[in-house]
C-alpha cells in the first residue's frame, strides 16, 4: 500500500463519537426560544400575534380572526395553514367561539410612549407591551403568567398565588381556584390537568369558557317535557276519559252521526284529557258507538230484515221467524 496515493483510516476517523445528551442550560435555552416563538407568534396564521387574541383550554395563544377564518365552513383559509394543519395544532380543541378565552392585557402605556428604551427581545416579543396590573411585570416568556375563566383579564402567577382570592381585581367577577388557566404551561403536568379540566366541563355540559355547548339546552327542554306528558297510571287516565266522555255522549246532540267526531266533541281540550294518546282511544270509542248506532237505524227502517226476527203483536202472539215459518205441526203430532 504505497505510491498509489491512497490513505490508511485510523480507528479515531472511523468509529464516530456517540451523540452527547444536551446539558441543562441547553435545554433551557431551547425552551426559551420556544415560548418566545409562541409569546409572539400564532401557530394558525403564523403572523405576529396581535389584538385581540384568545386561548384555548391547554392554555395555547391565538389570533381571533385566525380562528374565525378557520371555523367559518368552507373557507379556504386564505391567511391561515391548510385545514388540516390547524386542526393537527388544535387537535380538536376548538369546534366554536365558545371553546377559547379572549385575553385582555394590561397595556403598558410608558414603554409604548419611549420606543427606544425597548430591549432587542421586547422588540421581537410583540407590537405592544403586556404588564400585570399588581405586580407591573413584563409579561412574556421570562414571567410564568396566567388568565382567570371567565373574564380573561391576565396576570402574573405570582400575584394570583400571594393575593388567594375569589374575584378578579380587574372585573371583580368571581372566579375559582381551577379556573385559573397557565399561558402556555412548559410542564407537561400543568398540560395534563388542563385537558383533565376540560373533559371535566365536558361531562357537566360546559365549554373552556364555562358557556354551555351547543344543543345542551335542546335536550334539558326536551326532558323537562317529558313528565307534563308522561300521566299517572295509564288505566285510570283512560278510564277517566272513557267515563267523562260517554257522560257528554249521552247528552242530545252532543256528537254527530259521523264515524270521525266533530272537532266540538272529540278534541281532548274540551274533555279534560291531556294524554295524547287517551284522547285518541276517547275518539275511536265514540266513533265506532256512531256507527253501531247508524246501522241499527238503518236495519230498523228495511222491511226485508224485519222479516227475519220474531215480532211481539198486540194480542200477546207472536209470528214466526225464517225457522218456523211455512211449517205446520200436524195435528196427531199435538195429542
Amino acid at each position: 500500500m504505497g505510491n498509489d496515493g491512497g490513505s490508511i483510516p485510523t480507528r479515531r476517523e472511523l468509529v464516530r463519537e456517540a451523540a452527547r445528551a444536551p446539558s441543562t442550560a441547553q435545554v433551557k435555552e431551547a425552551q426559551r426560544e420556544q415560548q418566545e416563538h409562541h409569546w409572539t407568534t400564532c401557530p394558525l396564521s403564523h403572523k405576529v400575534l396581535a389584538r385581540p387574541i384568545v386561548s384555548d383550554c391547554v392554555g395555547n395563544l391565538y389570533n381571533k380572526d385566525a380562528v374565525l377564518q378557520f371555523l367559518i365552513p368552507g373557507d379556504d383559509g386564505e391567511g391561515i395553514s391548510s385545514k388540516p394543519d390547524c386542526e393537527e395544532i388544535l387537535c380538536g380543541r376548538v369546534k366554536s367561539l365558545r371553546d377559547v378565552v379572549e385575553l385582555h392585557f394590561e397595556i403598558d402605556t410608558e414603554r409604548d410612549e419611549h420606543p427606544s428604551e425597548r430591549t432587542t427581545v421586547h422588540r421581537h416579543e410583540h407590537r405592544e407591551g403586556w404588564i400585570c396590573p399588581i405586580t407591573a411585570k413584563q409579561l412574556g416568556p421570562n414571567v410564568k403568567s396566567v388568565y382567570l375563566v371567565p373574564c380573561g383579564h391576565v396576570f402574573a402567577e405570582e400575584a394570583i398565588r400571594q393575593l388567594k382570592g375569589d374575584k378578579c381585581l380587574q372585573c371583580n367577577e368571581s372566579y375559582t381556584e381551577e379556573n385559573v388557566i397557565p399561558i402556555l404551561p412548559p410542564k407537561e403536568d400543568d398540560k395534563q390537568h388542563l385537558i383533565a379540566r376540560g373533559l371535566k366541563l365536558a361531562e357537566q355540559g360546559l365549554t373552556h369558557s364555562l358557556k354551555k355547548t351547543p344543543g345542551s339546552k335542546k335536550r334539558k327542554k326536551h326532558a323537562a317535557d317529558a313528565p307534563v306528558d308522561a300521566p299517572a297510571p295509564s288505566g285510570a287516565t283512560e278510564t277517566a276519559g272513557l267515563a267523562t266522555t260517554s257522560k257528554q255522549a249521552s247528552a242530545p246532540n252532543s256528537r254527530s252521526n259521523t264515524s270521525t267526531p266533530t272537532p266540538n266533541t272529540a278534541p281532548a281540550s274540551n274533555n279534560g284529557i291531556k294524554n295524547t294518546a287517551t284522547a285518541k282511544l276517547t275518539a275511536r270509542v265514540l266513533g265506532e258507538e256512531s256507527d253501531k248506532k247508524k246501522r241499527r237505524k238503518m236495519m230498523g227502517g228495511n222491511e226485508n230484515i224485519d222479516s227475519l226476527f220474531t215480532k211481539e203483536k198486540k194480542d200477546g202472539t207472536k209470528s214466526g221467524d225464517f225457522m218456523t215459518r211455512g211449517f205446520t205441526i200436524p195435528a196427531a203430532a199435538r195429542r
